[in-house]
């Protein structure tokens, strides 16, 4: 930054992010604009009355966005936000490392928002002053009537409130795309986490109903084997003392009772994968859900267009009805212009006549 942008330009809050753009490709990935985190700062400038943020990575800056009152700073996570920089045709993601940090930048963007539309406000009110005092301003040497300029300023004027309601409505309408932008992204976002997270359940259960195939063996053997020992035992029962000593009974005994014990641990571990098994569907549901949410908001998006193309050929039609008007004022400037002259002459020849 130059020196005189620093004498012009105080910052009037900063923090520390991580800077992140999105994919001028894809539309949906973020790619990060930083190694590390870095410091966001928004900056005020008195004499033109602008707010801009800027971030400086290394030696070039990766934020230089100025703050409209069209743009909204969107929380998309507990620590991540974004926001639309329409001119720099981007969205800047920013990531922080505490909640709170993300909620102070959230505010203070709404805050700086809000003061630069009083700002945009101030300057079309006097831009309208200066217009209105240049058009009643006198233009000829000698005392023109001021009833021929009448007709011309009041055409002017409305001119001047056609080219602010044309402004309201463009800033109106990108406002509008820019949210089903924000809204679509919000969505497309989504969708990733659900289909990675469905990913990971896939991954899971694949990998659980290995362990619960070769768990079912293992049953398998274990029931054998308990069949076996209890068989065994009965059978020692049925000889009473002709067979092993009480020792031996006692030993198949508690491996009889540790087989069951491990019989019973594995149907709870296969009962808890049932469990995920459904929770698996129940993400499965989410994401068709959310599919569904965004074909809806594309579907919207194409609507937005729609109206932003017919909102521009009325814009265009009205422009060039302005240039007309604009063209007829002028030629009746003109008219004007000649027909005072010869009225100055006129009176210049009159008082000659009376003179004699």
């Amino acid at each position: 930054m130059y020196p005189h942008h620093r004498e012009r330009e105080q910052p009037i809050f900063s923090a520390r992010a991580h800077v992140f753009q999105i994919d001028p490709n894809t539309k949906r990935n973020w790619i990060p604009a930083s190694k590390h985190a870095v410091t966001v700062s928004f900056f005020y400038d008195a004499n033109r009355n602008v707010y801009r943020i800027i971030s400086v990575g290394g030696t070039k800056a990766i934020i230089n966005c100025t703050v409209t009152p069209s743009m909204t700073f969107t929380k998309t996570s507990q620590k991540f936000g974004q926001w639309a920089d329409s001119r720099a045709n981007t969205v800047y993601g920013l990531g922080f490392a505490t909640e709170q940090q993300l909620h102070q930048f959230s505010d203070k963007f709404k805050e700086v928002k809000d003061a630069a539309r009083l700002a945009r406000e101030k300057s079309q009110d006097k831009e309208l002053a200066n217009t209105a005092l240049t058009i009643a301003a006198p233009q000829f040497s000698q005392s023109p009537p001021v009833m021929c300029v009448n007709g011309p300023e009041d055409k002017l004027f409305r001119s001047q409130s056609a080219d602010i309601t044309l402004s309201s409505e463009k800033e109106r309408i990108k406002k509008m795309l820019s949210e089903g932008s924000i809204c679509e992204m919000n969505l497309e976002a989504e969708l990733f986490t659900l289909q990675d997270s469905n990913s990971k359940l896939v991954a899971a259960l694949h990998e659980a109903n290995a362990n619960v195939e070769q768990w079912k063996k293992q049953l398998a053997a274990y029931q054998e084997e308990t069949e076996r020992l209890r068989d065994q035992v009965a059978e020692l029962e049925a000889h009473g003392g002709h067979g092993p000593s009480d020792l031996l009974k006692d030993e198949l005994t508690q491996s009889l009772e540790e087989l069951e014990a491990l019989l019973k641990a594995k149907d709870e571990e296969i009962h808890i994968l049932q469990s995920k098994k459904s929770e698996y569907h129940e993400m499965e549901h989410e994401r068709d859900e959310a599919i569904h949410r965004l074909r809806e908001t594309e579907m919207r998006n194409s609507e937005l267009e729609r109206r932003i193309q017919n909102s521009e050929q009325n814009l265009n039609n009205t422009l060039e009805d302005r240039d007309r008007m604009d063209s007829e004022i002028q030629r009746a400037i003109e008219i004007l212009d000649i027909k005072i002259f010869d009225l100055n002459d006129l009176r210049q020849s009159l008082v000659k006549l009376i003179d004699k």
